[in-house]
């Protein structure tokens, strides 16, 4: 027979409490994202005059530049995420292992671009596109700075948003490799004989998943809602693109944005599906 004292029976109002307020924070924050979506839906496929119809949302795949703004965009943000990875891993493993002092300056490096506002960023690099392609008019480079905008596949696009991604980018692989011992994997990988590629690519990602995932989460996420810098630069990338086409339609702009945030979900999902698959 156990004995019942105060003790245990205000232990167990507190845990039935709490679990009943953890439901209701739930709730409430449930019903703080999912009301307005579930109005927002409505009011795409229903009015009073035509009843319910799914034309908002046909007229936004017939409309042109819907496909090749997507595209644009998504190779944009493929491109992003890889050469962010590709700075930022490397630095970070070798900070580590080799001048753990630094860590502070490249932190610091890294958070540089969360205090630069976006119309100043903007300013900044037509400034540079525009005095650059004047400089070196008379160089072979001349044809680098005119190649880096062409506008099929704006790279000057992508070294902006390097820079934007940096800081989201870094603490998710921060805290990855806070989770890990890399300096007990790296010895212990070298010690086998293993070269620093098959070291990164065998031994150091596998163990941080998570955390390039959750990098390219927020990468995918940046890339697909910044409209600021490539509207300015005069780029024509998915948020340009809905920002243009909706004009005054009311229903058909309501329609773009649940688009939008459908499709990243999408992505999102296919890229935490493909990062949490485990090999045979």
């Amino acid at each position: 027979m156990v004995a019942v004292t105060p003790q245990s029976s205000a232990r167990a109002v507190a845990v039935g409490g709490s679990g009943w307020g953890r439901r209701a924070v739930l709730v409430v924050a449930a019903a703080y994202f999912l009301v307005p979506l579930v109005i927002a839906i409505s009011f795409t496929v229903y009015n009073e005059v035509q009843g319910f119809s799914l034309g908002a949302y046909g007229r936004i795949v017939t409309s042109p530049g819907f496909a090749t703004s997507f595209l644009t965009s998504l190779a944009l943000a493929a491109v992003t995420i890889v050469l962010v990875l590709v700075l930022l891993l490397p630095a970070m493993i070798a900070v580590r292992l080799g001048a753990p002092g630094l860590r502070p300056v490249l932190e610091t490096i890294t958070t540089l671009p969360l205090i630069v506002p976006p119309i100043t960023y903007v300013v900044g690099i037509s400034s540079a596109l525009r005095e650059g392609a004047d400089a070196l008019a008379a160089t072979p480079f001349w044809a680098t700075i005119i190649a880096i905008q062409d506008d099929r596949f704006p790279v000057v696009l992508v070294l902006a948003y390097v820079i934007l991604a940096l800081p989201f980018a870094y603490r998710s692989l921060d805290a990855g490799l806070r989770a890990i011992d890399v300096v007990t994997l790296v010895e212990a990988a070298r010690n086998l004989g293993a070269s620093w590629p098959h070291l990164l690519l065998r031994v150091i990602m596998p163990n941080l998943r998570s955390a390039l995932a959750g990098a390219a989460f927020l990468t995918l996420a940046l890339v697909l809602g910044e409209y600021t810098i490539a509207a300015l630069l005069g780029y024509q990338t998915f948020p340009v693109w809905i920002v243009t086409i909706s004009g005054n339609d009311g229903q058909l702009s309501v329609a773009l944005s649940i688009l939008s945030l459908v499709l990243i979900w999408l992505l999102l999902i296919t890229l935490s599906r493909a990062s949490g698959r485990k090999k045979p």
